[in-house]
């Protein structure tokens, strides 16, 4: 939904634009009607081209001189001193109605920055994903998608803006993600996750260097085309790394060898109600609780397993204990999401 002060720049850019087609249309009756006066004044030795011409002259009051002869005619001489009024009463509306349009729209684009600056501060347990091409923009719609909050930090003009026209309101950084000015004004020191997805291997390393320098609490996810970078990224901070070209060739085999299963995972990855594999944490300070109190039974979302202490539990009983720190995977859209949250919120 669209802010009072969007609709209401976008109502004064309307205006002006309306106001300069109104001063054009002006405009062009002035010199219709000057060349038609002209024309009938000075016939029959005035041309068309004679007539428009002394149009042109007298409102842009260039003064070359009668290029047609109204000596003969003193009203004329007056016809003269209306189109004058006129036409430069038109032109100096059209002119300044185009220096507030300029004026608006740097004005307009001054404040939704401000505006935007604003609500990213106010963000927490956010996500910052770092470069918005062919990855990034992926990363982003899943965010999207599942309804969490992030921001987009991109150097790239032409990328950003190709985001833009399909998320206007989206959240964005126009800086370099390697820059701590620029993660620093993403907020990076509220932020859950920093996802390290440009184009460029040692790109990304430096951008996972620079968050972990600034809050080592952020869990960072690099992309890297050289799966040999590895050890470097781990070195650099990340937390994770992904290699599109490993991955994909293993996405290529299981098509092959496991066609059912890779079905499933793209039908639900495609579904139009955003059905994910989720994890949830346990507060810290949350008392062992039975499974079963916890987080009933529901449809809104289904209980997987538990991971706790290095090991896992697949489809746990409705009787063990789970407390704080342990990790909930849950099957459920964002809805059934926030559900379960809510389930475990009563209890920490």
């Amino acid at each position: 939904m669209q802010s009072r002060q969007d609709r209401l720049a976008k109502l004064m850019q309307h205006r002006h634009v309306k106001g300069l087609l109104t001063g054009a249309a002006l405009l062009v009756l002035v010199h219709i009607v000057g060349t038609l006066g002209y024309h009938f004044l000075g016939r029959p030795d005035a041309s068309w081209i004679d007539s428009f011409y002394m149009t042109f002259i007298t409102v842009a009051t260039i003064g070359y001189g009668e290029m047609v002869d109204l000596s003969h005619h003193p009203m004329g001489r007056l016809f003269t001193v209306f189109i004058a009024v006129w036409g430069i009463g038109v032109m100096s509306y059209v002119f300044s109605t185009l220096v507030a349009l300029l004026v608006d729209s740097d004005l307009n684009a001054h404040r939704r920055r401000k505006r935007m600056e604003k609500e990213i501060a106010k963000l927490s347990g956010h996500y910052i994903v770092c470069g918005i091409g062919r990855v990034g923009s992926n990363v982003a719609k899943e965010l999207v998608n599942t309804k969490r909050q992030f921001v987009v930090v991109e150097s790239d003009r032409a990328a950003l803006d190709a985001w833009l026209e399909h998320h206007p309101n989206a959240l964005y950084v126009h800086d370099d993600a390697a820059d701590d000015a620029a993660l620093l004004r993403a907020g990076l020191m509220g932020a859950s996750g920093v996802f390290a997805v440009t184009g460029d291997d040692s790109h990304n390393l430096m951008i996972a260097m620079s968050v972990k320098m600034l809050n080592p609490k952020v869990r960072v996810v690099v992309r890297l085309h050289d799966v040999r970078n590895t050890n470097k990224a781990r070195r650099a901070g990340a937390d994770e790394i992904v290699s599109p070209d490993f991955t994909g060739g293993m996405r290529i085999a299981s098509a092959m060898v496991r066609p059912h299963v890779v079905n499933f995972m793209d039908q639900m990855l495609r579904s139009e109600g955003g059905l994910r594999v989720e994890e949830v944490v346990l507060p810290p300070t949350m008392a062992p609780v039975a499974l079963a109190r916890l987080l009933p039974r529901s449809r809104a979302y289904m209980l997987m397993a538990i991971y706790e202490n290095a090991k896992w539990t697949f489809n746990p009983p409705d009787d063990i204990e789970v407390g704080g720190g342990v990790t909930l995977v849950l099957m459920a859209d964002p809805g059934g999401r926030e559900l379960a949250e809510e389930q475990i919120r009563k209890h920490g």
